[in-house]
């Protein structure tokens, strides 16, 4: 869930040293912040960073990273923000919005890589990162001790093939794991290998020991659905967005809910809102008060909010190649391939996942 920005207590506290350091059109956009957020970009020289942007999208800082970036974590404890590399990459970078600290860059061990999506334990002491075990072709959550320089300390199995994001339930110690299915190796780049036999899952893992507490599997006919992102909204369901590999033709959503009751189903869409979606969804978020879903698609080019209590569509925007979306004070912000993000346009190329830092 985001965390709300209090700009007043940065700008008298250790934000003020980061605020001299900026241009004036920035520190401004800075000062009249209701919310932070850090994404990743490629420009046009093909060179990749990430940069922090306002709630409006206002450019407030950049900075270069080694390689593609993917999906962001945040940790109000830790005080600091981890990049994961785009599968199938092995960096991911931890640094301090505010500059206090100096970045930390770290890899997986041989044989892994990452895949994008991390998460912190909720005391902050630990980094929870989905990886690929790749020559067994299985899931794995690699465990980092954040306090030793993100060492990794160990990894638990997913029970899955190809987890991608995982996220901390609200109880703060559980781990939700969308196991999307698809088995891939280094050696093919992203080709998909086991498209036949492919079965994607929701895992909940205890995130102090590792062992299963449930399995929840797909219907036969959701077999080529790969589940990717997931949010937790104020009823207690889980909204997950889904990649479908099967036929065009379908009718299929890409949107999934699972139950408190450990109950998943399909989330009906309309002709528009399944035009927007493509059958792909490429990033969820939840509002503040956790009463609605976006979900975000590059392919349809746009992204749809639904009413979590009714599961209906309350509004459809139009934003070809959408990339991240993340709730706001007031509502969504969303980016785009293309270079907007929220009601900015930048000569970047803006990627999968906008994360609130506060």
């Amino acid at each position: 869930m985001a965390i709300v920005f209090d700009r007043r207590t940065f700008l008298t506290g250790a934000g003020a040293a980061f605020l001299s350091g900026l241009s004036a059109q920035r520190a401004e956009a800075l000062a009249g912040a209701e919310d932070l957020f850090v994404t990743a970009f490629m420009d046009d020289a093909k060179t990749y960073g990430f940069a922090i942007v306002n709630d409006r999208g206002a450019l407030i800082h950049r900075e270069t990273m080694p390689g593609r970036a993917h999906g962001f974590t945040w940790s109000y404890a830790a005080g600091l923000a981890v990049g994961f590399a785009r599968r199938p990459g092995t960096f991911a970078i931890a640094f301090d919005p505010l500059g206090n600290k100096q970045p930390v860059l770290f890899h997986t061990p041989e044989g892994r890589h990452f895949y994008g999506h991390g998460v912190f334990s909720a005391d902050g002491r630990l980094l929870y990162a989905a990886e690929n075990d790749f020559e067994a072709g299985i899931g794995k959550i690699g465990i980092y001790d954040v306090r030793d320089a993100f060492r990794r300390i160990g990894e638990f199995d997913t029970f899955g093939v190809g987890p991608h994001e995982v996220i901390l339930m609200p109880d703060g110690r559980t781990l939700a794991i969308a196991n999307g299915g698809i088995r891939t190796h280094p050696d093919f780049g992203r080709a998909k290998l086991n498209l036949p036999e492919m079965k994607s899952t929701i895992v909940l893992l205890d995130s102090e020991t590792g062992a299963l507490l449930s399995t929840v599997l797909l219907p036969a006919d959701h077999q080529r659905m790969s589940l990717r992102h997931m949010v937790p909204a104020s009823d207690g369901s889980l909204w997950i967005g889904g990649q479908f590999q099967g036929d065009a033709l379908s009718e299929i959503s890409p949107v999934m809910r699972l139950d408190r009751e450990g109950e998943i189903t399909s989330v009906a869409l309309a002709d528009e809102a399944r035009s927007l979606l493509a059958d792909y969804v490429g990033a969820v978020a939840v509002s503040r008060d956790g009463r609605f879903a976006g979900v975000s698609s590059p392919k349809g080019g746009g992204y749809v909010v639904f009413d979590v209590a009714t599961t209906q569509a309350v509004a459809l925007t139009t934003l070809p190649r959408t990339s991240g979306i993340a709730a706001t004070a007031s509502g969504m912000i969303a980016s785009s391939e293309h270079g907007r993000i929220g009601l900015t346009d930048y000569p970047l190329h803006w990627d999968n996942h906008i994360a609130a830092i506060g």
